[in-house]
């Protein structure tokens, strides 16, 4: 009996052992995303490799390298479905969804809460959690993949700074919007902002931009101008619209 125990013991300590790092290089392999955004794609990983590891550390009756296999091939899964994502802007709405709005021009949108699942007690808790107790100081709320409420308060509404002393309370124009991606065109958010892709690629020729693919990243601001970040790494503000 006493040899059986220490056989047991020895065993645990090597698969908890072997479990551990295991997870320590995956973790590393995969990323910091993991941690700072965790989306329900990213959630549910995390969930399965603790699981997995879990089962193979304390779990004498589960093969020992059977769950090992799993743990490393859940994790080669992972890092082709991020990589999908990352190419693809379907595979990312596919994976990770999209964000939602839910207070538009301040107007609260009964179905992106209800696509959220959100009543509106929730929304007021969210929303105090930034320290925004009044839908009146709302422009803009977006309920983000990671469950997380991203917030544009109203101009007039906004904490001051030394550069808004004297700017006016004009409500802007626009939230400011992806519109590439890539080097892709985001069209379903040009046509959310009645703005055409002939708008677009004249605000790119105007910055001697000549194809969409030479922009890493493109963002309508709110008073019209675009936000562009190259694929060399340059970045460029076009101006106001």
């Amino acid at each position: 009996m006493e040899g059986f125990t220490e056989f047991n013991f020895w065993e645990m300590i090597l698969r908890a052992t072997l479990a551990f790092f295991a997870m320590i290089i995956l973790a590393r392999i995969i990323g910091k995303k993991q941690v700072s955004q965790l989306t329900f794609f990213h959630y549910i990983t995390g969930i399965t490799f603790g699981s997995i590891a879990a089962e193979i550390s304390v779990n004498q009756e589960t093969q020992f390298w059977d769950g090992f296999v799993a743990l490393i091939w859940w994790g080669i899964l992972t890092l082709l479905v991020s990589f999908i994502a990352l190419k693809s802007t379907k595979a990312r709405v596919l994976f990770d969804d999209r964000p939602t709005i839910l207070i538009q021009n301040g107007t609260i949108i009964k179905n992106g809460m209800k696509k959220a699942r959100l009543h509106t007690d929730e929304l007021s808790m969210l929303l105090r959690e930034q320290g925004i107790f009044s839908f009146d100081e709302v422009h803009y709320a977006v309920f983000e993949t990671n469950g997380e409420l991203s917030v544009l308060k109203k101009p007039s509404k906004a904490t001051a700074t030394k550069s808004d002393v004297k700017a006016d309370s004009t409500i802007p124009p626009y939230m400011p919007t992806e519109v590439i991606s890539d080097g892709k065109i985001n069209a379903k958010n040009l046509i959310e902002l009645n703005l055409t892709e002939e708008w677009l690629l004249n605000k790119l020729k105007k910055k001697n931009v000549k194809s969409v693919e030479e922009v890493y990243f493109a963002q309508v601001q709110e008073n019209g101008s675009l936000y562009i970040s190259l694929n060399n790494g340059n970045t460029i503000n076009s101006g106001s619209k």
